[in-house]
Parts: C-alpha cells; sequence; structure tokens
C-alpha cells in the first residue's frame, strides 16, 4: 500500500502476518492489501508460504502476530464458517463439497432457509440458489448430486455458495489446475462479472499467462516473505519470475546441451487407436529428449496411453529396445521397460494417502521380496537414496505424499517409475501445476536422465519448457502427427502454426 491510497480502498489488508510450526518459520512480517472491486494475484513457489496465508485469513489456523482487516475493521476468525459468513470465501483446487447432497443442498450447507415451523424451505433454497446460479451465468440442474458434476461445475457451486452470504472477498486458489481452457474462460468470466459487482478477488495461480491476463495487481511471496506489490502491467513475465525466485526467467528454461544420441530403443509405426487417432510413426533414441506438442485434446496423452497399454492400439507396430511388442497393459510395457508418468499425477501416479517409501518401492515389490518376505530395510535405502537424488523436500520417506507440495509430489512421481529402471520413459505433463522454480529443478532431472541413457518422451502444453529440453520436437494435430521439428527449426511460431493449421497444409517433416 501506497501513501496515496487511501485505506477505504481496500477490501482485504493482513498486517504483519508472522507464523512459525516450531523451529520452521513459514511467514514474516506479510503485509498487502487487495482493492475493492479488483483480481489481486498472490504468487510465488511452493513453500513460499500462500496456502498458511489463505488458512490465516480464513480462520482454518491463526497467526502467531499480525492482524487480518475486513474493510478496515480487525477480525479473527474462528473458523472457515465464521469467515463464510463475514463474506470471505475460499474456492480450492479440490473443492469442498458434499458428493451425495445436490446443488441447491451444497449451496445452502450450514445455513439452510428454514420454515416459520422449523423445517427445511426447500422452495426459497431452490429460488436463490437458481437466482445465484443465474447471477454467474451458470446453468445447472439443482436437483443433481454434485458427486456427477465436472470440476468446473464443482467450482461454480462453491462460488455460489460464497455468493450466498453477502460476498466481499473470493479466494480462488490454483482454480484453472483441473480445468479445459474453454472451462477456463468460463470461470474468467464469472471473475470479470464479480469484479464489476464490486466483489474482490484474490486469485493463487502457477500460470503466470493467467495472472497477466487477469489481474490488476500482483503480490509475491518468497520464502514465507513479502517481495513486492505491483500493479500486473507494470511487470514482465521475466522481471515477475525473478521477483519469485530470486533468478532470471532464462535460467528457468536454460537450454539443454544434448548428447550424441545412441541406438535406437523405441520405433513406433503407423500407430492408431480407432476413433481417437492414427498413423503416428516416431523414434526415440537412447540419451535423446523428445518433446511433444499440440492442443489440449489433440490426442497427445491418447498416444502415449496407447503405448504403455492403458488403452491399446487397434492398429500398428512398436518396437521395443529391438523387440516388437504387442502393448496389452501398463504391467507388461513396465517390464518390457518403458515407464508412463502421467499428466494425473495424484489420480493415477501415486498413491497419495501412502509415505514416501510406499510410493517408491511399488513397482519393484517382487524384487525387494524374498522367500514371500519383503526386505523393508532394502526398500527404506531404496527411498532414502531416491530423496536426496532428487531432492524431495520431506520430513523422511515416512512422510505421507499428500502433505507434499505439488512439485516434491511430481519427484516422488520421478522416483517410483524410475526405480524399476526403465530404457524408455514418457513424461505427461511433467511439470503440470509445479511452480517456475520446482519447474527448474524437474528440467534438470529429465536432463540428467538423458544424460545416463534413457529415452525420454516429454509431452507438454508449455512450449518454452518443449523448446528448451527437447532436440526434436513433433507436433500433434486432431489425432495424427502433422509436423516434426529440430532444436534449430523449432520456434513457438512455427509449432502453434502446425499445431492449428489443417491438416493437408501442415503435413510436414513427418
Amino acid at each position: 500500500m501506497n501513501a496515496r491510497t487511501s485505506v477505504c480502498e481496500f477490501a482485504l489488508n493482513v498486517v504483519g502476518i508472522e507464523k512459525a510450526y516450531g523451529r520452521t518459520r513459514v511467514l514474516s512480517d506479510v503485509s498487502f492489501g487487495v482493492k475493492k472491486g479488483s483480481v489481486h494475484a498472490l504468487v510465488g513457489e511452493n513453500g513460499a508460504g500462500k496456502s498458511t496465508l489463505v488458512k490465516i485469513i480464513t480462520g482454518v489456523i491463526e497467526s502467531d502476530a499480525g492482524e487480518v482487516r475486513l474493510n478496515n475493521s480487525f477480525v479473527r476468525f474462528k473458523t472457515p464458517t465464521e469467515a463464510r459468513a463475514a463474506g470471505v470465501a475460499a474456492v480450492y483446487q479440490d473443492p469442498k463439497l458434499f458428493p451425495h447432497l445436490d446443488v441447491s443442498e451444497n449451496i445452502f450447507m450450514g445455513a439452510f432457509p428454514m420454515t416459520a415451523w422449523g423445517g427445511l424451505d426447500r422452495r426459497t433454497m431452490r429460488e436463490r440458489a437458481s437466482a445465484t446460479l443465474r447471477q454467474l451465468g451458470v446453468n445447472l440442474d439443482l436437483s443433481s448430486l454434485v458427486a456427477g458434476l465436472s470440476m468446473a461445475e464443482l467450482q461454480f457451486v462453491e462460488i455460489a455458495r460464497a455468493l450466498c452470504h453477502d460476498l466481499q472477498i473470493l479466494i480462488l486458489d490454483e482454480p484453472t489446475s483441473s480445468l479445459t481452457p474453454a472451462e477456463s474462460g468460463r470461470l474468467f468470466q464469472i471473475i470479470a462479472r464479480l469484479k464489476a459487482e464490486g466483489k474482490s478477488i484474490l486469485f493463487i495461480s502457477h500460470r503466470l499467462e493467467e495472472v497477466e491476463a487477469i489481474c490488476d495487481e500482483v503480490t509475491i511471496l518468497r520464502d514465507g516473505r513479502h517481495v513486492a506489490t505491483r500493479e500486473t502491467k507494470s511487470l514482465n513475465r521475466a522481471a515477475l519470475v525473478q521477483l519469485m525466485v530470486g533468478r532470471p526467467l532464462e535460467a528457468m528454461y536454460e537450454k539443454r546441451v544434448a548428447t550424441r544420441a545412441g541406438r535406437e530403443a523405441l520405433r513406433v509405426e503407423r500407430l492408431g487407436l480407432q476413433g481417437v487417432f492414427a498413423d503416428v510413426s516416431f523414434t526415440l533414441r537412447a540419451g535423446e529428449i523428445v518433446g511433444m506438442a499440440g492442443l489440449v485434446g489433440a490426442g497427445r496423452s491418447e498416444i502415449a496411453q496407447a503405448l504403455v497399454g492403458m488403452n491399446p492400439p487397434t492398429e500398428g507396430r512398436v518396437t521395443l529396445n529391438g523387440k516388437i511388442v504387442t502393448p496389452k497393459n501398463p504391467g507388461q510395457m513396465l517390464r518390457e521397460g518403458l515407464a508412463y508418468l502421467p499428466e494425473d499425477r495424484d489420480g493415477q501416479g501415486l498413491i497419495t494417502a501412502e509415505s514416501v517409501v510406499d510410493n517408491v518401492t511399488l513397482p519393484i515389490i517382487g524384487t525387494l521380496a524374498h522367500l514371500g518376505l519383503i526386505d523393508r530395510d532394502r526398500g527404506r535405502r531404496l527411498a532414502e537414496e531416491a530423496v536426496g537424488t532428487y531432492k524431495i523436500k520431506a520430513t523422511g520417506v515416512d512422510q505421507i505424499v499428500s502433505t507434499l507440495s505439488g512439485g516434491n509430489r511430481q519427484k516422488v512421481a520421478f522416483a517410483k517409475w524410475l526405480a524399476t529402471e526403465p530404457s524408455v520413459l514418457i513424461l505427461d505433463e511433467p511439470t503440470h501445476g509445479v511452480d517456475v522454480g520446482s519447474k527448474a529443478q524437474i528440467h534438470k532431472i529429465i536432463a540428467e536422465l538423458a544424460d545416463k541413457g534413457l529415452a525420454v518422451l516429454v509431452i507438454s502444453s508449455d512450449l518454452l519448457e518443449v523448446l528448451a529440453i527437447s532436440e526434436r520436437i513433433l507436433v500433434v494435430a486432431e489425432g495424427r502427427l502433422v509436423a516434426e521439428f529440430s532444436r534449430e527449426e523449432g520456434t513457438q511460431e512455427a509449432i502453434m502454426m502446425a499445431a492449428t493449421a489443417k491438416l493437408e497444409v501442415a503435413d510436414v517433416g513427418v
């Protein structure tokens, strides 16, 4: 806040917030304000203190020092319900709803309208729920169980729930991490509508392009400290990243110095899955990183899932380490030397309710067994080596994976599949949902794996990432491989032209 800004312009102020867990200081003297009727970004690496600050604002935990002000009045919420009643609500990337209740019941959970004789006034509840959803421009069946809704629709229900309490501050924590581009666009329209109505939004996201597009101001946290609060338009991407991580953007996407590729590790010939993709051919060599780019829905993940036997291909041939194989299931392909780290890291790549050691050793449990007994000491040693090798920030190998940050969960997923010692590794959106600092660390891991002779296919929507770490780039559009670029030929413009052009004119270099 600068001297020219009146206090009354702010809907929310945090002043001198401090928080520590034991000897670990999470937040140190954090102060900033969110203006009325604005979209304010809160950014920083994983571990910067963003989530802790949100929990303090919404009454999940108490700060050790400092205060929170709502419309310049001191508040100290004891519970999220109390914060919501005062008009402060948070919507997380994993919405906190009741799956076996319907839409209207979830919207009014904890604040049901009652009849004069003490019963639930369902008519009023549905009328008000319908009006609130109309206010958001959202059309949902009020009687539908939320268990059947998409991730975007779940978030819309959460926002509607917040509006029923005279919403003043809406906190959105990584709201687009599981949304399609179309769903994200719809969410941004709702944000714009709320802003026009004078509501204030605190927007937390790793996707800096979203911050640039929809936010008026941005606050940067680093290592639990407030670094800066600036108008978004005053910062370019490079300056924003440097404030977040303390080093330039170029260092985040430092190009790998390629080594000489070795033997052919994977050959894919005219691979197809009926109704999904067709006529896909490419090769991977030992020590080589090949990127696969394309728009969401182009068929990139489907190609990977066919190769590992999750959805076996209906045509084509796969040769792995000189041996023709027919993908039938992931277990079979893993035994053949092909490992796959899926985009849905938490749902398909990890057992988040289990420990680091249990996740890392799960794929190799058979090799740890002798005469029917599992050598747990050896498993712990392997997990401890993985924690050191991949610089996983954890209290130890017994820490539950769900309590780790996104970047560290991704590193556990790497360790899990690399424990099988594959010769070919397919990574589907390997840096999805992680901060720029963790992204750089993951890039380094990928480069080191290739340097050791692994053949790596990286599927990514981040073109800067693809261009930085790949020796060749394959482009997929509408279920077909439409272009291939060398590192020298590849540019963001060329890749996007190929990804969006008609197939008949984009079929080059394949």
